[in-house]
C-alpha cells in the first residue's frame, strides 16, 4: 500500500528534529453545498533540522517514530529533502 503525502505549512518548529505542519483541505458542506475549509496539526519528523515557521512542506506517513509522531518532512519548499519519497 502507498504512503500518504501530504503537503502543510510548518506553524512551530521549536522541538528538537520534530516541526508541527498544518494541513488544510477543502470539503463540501453537505446541506449548504459550500466549500469549508478543515485543518488538522501533524507532527513531523525533521532529521536535520532544515525547516522553519513558514516553510511549505510535504510529509509522508512512516513507522511510529514516537507516541504522536507518524510523519517525516519528504520536501521542504518544494526541494527534496534526505531519505524521503524513493523515485
Amino acid at each position: 500500500m502507498p504512503k500518504r503525502v501530504l503537503t502543510g505549512r510548518v506553524v512551530s518548529d521549536k522541538m528538537d528534529k520534530t516541526v508541527t505542519v498544518l494541513v488544510e483541505r477543502r470539503v463540501m458542506h453537505p446541506l449548504y453545498k459550500k466549500f469549508i475549509r478543515r485543518s488538522k496539526k501533524y507532527a513531523a519528523h525533521d532529521e536535520a533540522n532544515l525547516c522553519r515557521e513558514g516553510d511549505t512542506v510535504s510529509i509522508q506517513e512512516c513507522p511510529p517514530i514516537s507516541k504522536r509522531k507518524t510523519w517525516m518532512v519528504v520536501a521542504r519548499n518544494g526541494e527534496p529533502v534526505g531519505e524521503g519519497v524513493k523515485a
